[in-house]
């Protein structure tokens, strides 16, 4: 793996599942990240002093994940220069639509980039187009991806397509 430079960060152990996904998307292109645990209510120092090292560690891209109140995003984004990418992680009762609404209303100044709930995997891709703004083989590899969804749509409908005259062609002694 190479060098580390995207910090992943949840409020708690509870938000892993969901948080993997951005390492998923950040393994398939390479780039060299961190996990950690810190909790912007639990633990307020240690979130400021990773939010306030992060430069000096090398990071240049931040994901936090964090339900309900969902401040962990927005508490990091206030003490870094850095990209702070939010996910609004689904809790009980409201699914995630606190922290969405949390993540998402940040005032003017502290911009959080915000994806869909649960969407992690999401959050990792914007990371490597921001790290792609300054790399061009990552760009390349990044274009070659999103070729690959489309050809991968293109597959799909064939398929879908060649079903479908599968289940309209007459059977063997029906009429035409």
């Amino acid at each position: 793996m190479s060098e580390i430079q995207v910090g992943i960060v949840m409020g708690s152990n509870s938000d892993l599942p969901v948080m993997r996904k951005c390492a998923e998307a950040l393994d398939l292109f390479g780039i060299g990240y961190e996990m950690v645990i810190s909790s912007a209510h639990r633990h307020p120092e240690k979130t400021a002093h990773y939010a306030r090292g992060a430069v000096d560690a090398g990071l240049q891209v931040i994901i936090a994940g964090a339900g309900g109140a969902a401040h962990l995003p927005g508490v990091i984004a206030s003490m870094t220069l850095l990209p702070v990418i939010g996910i609004p992680i689904a809790i009980e009762p409201l699914h995630g639509v606190d922290s969405l609404y949390s993540i998402v209303q940040m005032p003017q100044g502290i911009p959080v980039a915000t994806v869909s709930v649960n969407g992690a995997y999401n959050a990792g891709l914007l990371a490597v187009q921001i790290l792609a703004v300054h790399d061009q083989k990552l760009l390349h590899r990044l274009n070659i991806y999103r070729q690959s969804l489309a050809a991968n749509v293109e597959k799909n409908d064939s398929l879908l397509r060649e079903q479908e005259i599968e289940r309209k062609r007459p059977e063997k002694g029906e009429e035409k």
